[in-house]
C-alpha cells in the first residue's frame, strides 16, 4: 500500500524542476542520491536522460505498438526499485538490464507475437521506408540490432550509447561498423529482389512521453 501511494505521489508531482547542485560525481549519480532522499522530482530528469535509451531497447526486441507502455511500465518499476541499486554511477546499465529483462518478459506471457519473415520484408515495394529499415534490423544479431536502433532511430551517438548502456565505446563502434554493414547487405539482398533499392529513409522512433504528471 505504502508503495503504490509512493508512486502515486511521484506522478502527481507538480513543483519545477530544480538543477542539482555541482558536484564531481556523474549527474546519474547525484539523481539518483536526490531520489532516494526524497526529492522526487529528480527522477523526472533521470527518465528524460535514460527514456530514448529504453525506448530503443525496447524497439530492437518487441512489437513497436508496445513499446511505449513498457516504458512506462520500466521507468515506474525503476523508481519502486530504485533502492535497491548498490552504485547510483551504474543507473545506466542497470534499467538497461531491466529493459532488456522486460522485453524477454514480454515474450514469455506473450502468445501473440509480431515476427517479421523474410518474405514480409522482400514483398515492400522499392522505397525502403523506416518502418522496413526497422523491420531489418530487427533481423540482425541482438548485439548490433539493440545499437543499431539506438544510433538510427532514438538519435543517440557512439559516445551516448556507451555512457548509457555501459558498453565500451570500443563494443558500441565495431557492434555499429558490423551492424551497419550486415544491414546494408541484406538491403542489398531485398533491392536485388525487388528490382532496385529506391530511396532509404532514416528512421526516427519517437521519443515517450514522460509518466502522466511528472514534474521537469
Amino acid at each position: 500500500m505504502l508503495e503504490a501511494e509512493a508512486t502515486a505521489d511521484m506522478l502527481l508531482i507538480t513543483q519545477p524542476f530544480t538543477a542539482p547542485i555541482a558536484t564531481d560525481q556523474p549527474i546519474e549519480a547525484v539523481l539518483v542520491k536526490a531520489v532516494l532522499s526524497g526529492e522526487r522530482d529528480r527522477f523526472a530528469r533521470l527518465y528524460e536522460m535514460y527514456a530514448p535509451m529504453v525506448h530503443g531497447i525496447l524497439l530492437a526486441r518487441v512489437p513497436p505498438g508496445e513499446v511505449d507502455d513498457l516504458v512506462q511500465d520500466i521507468f515506474l518499476h525503476a523508481l519502486r526499485k530504485l533502492h535497491t541499486l548498490r552504485d547510483a554511477t551504474a543507473f545506466g546499465p542497470w534499467i538497461a538490464m531491466i529493459a532488456r529483462n522486460r522485453a524477454m518478459d514480454f515474450y514469455r506471457s506473450s502468445r501473440e507475437t509480431v515476427e517479421v519473415t523474410e518474405q514480409m520484408a522482400v514483398e515492400q515495394p522499392p522505397n525502403r521506408t523506416a518502418r522496413e529499415i526497422l523491420d531489418l534490423i530487427c533481423r540482425l544479431p541482438e548485439a548490433y540490432r539493440e545499437t543499431l536502433v539506438l544510433r538510427f532511430v532514438e538519435g543517440m551517438t557512439g559516445p551516448e550509447i556507451a555512457a548509457r548502456t555501459g558498453l565500451t565505446p570500443a563494443s558500441v563502434r565495431v557492434n555499429l561498423h558490423r551492424g551497419t554493414k550486415l544491414l546494408r547487405e541484406k538491403i542489398g539482398a531485398v533491392a536485388q529482389l525487388d528490382g532496385g533499392l529506391g530511396t532509404v529513409a532514416r528512421p526516427r522512433g519517437p521519443r515517450p512521453a514522460s509518466p502522466a504528471g511528472v514534474g521537469r
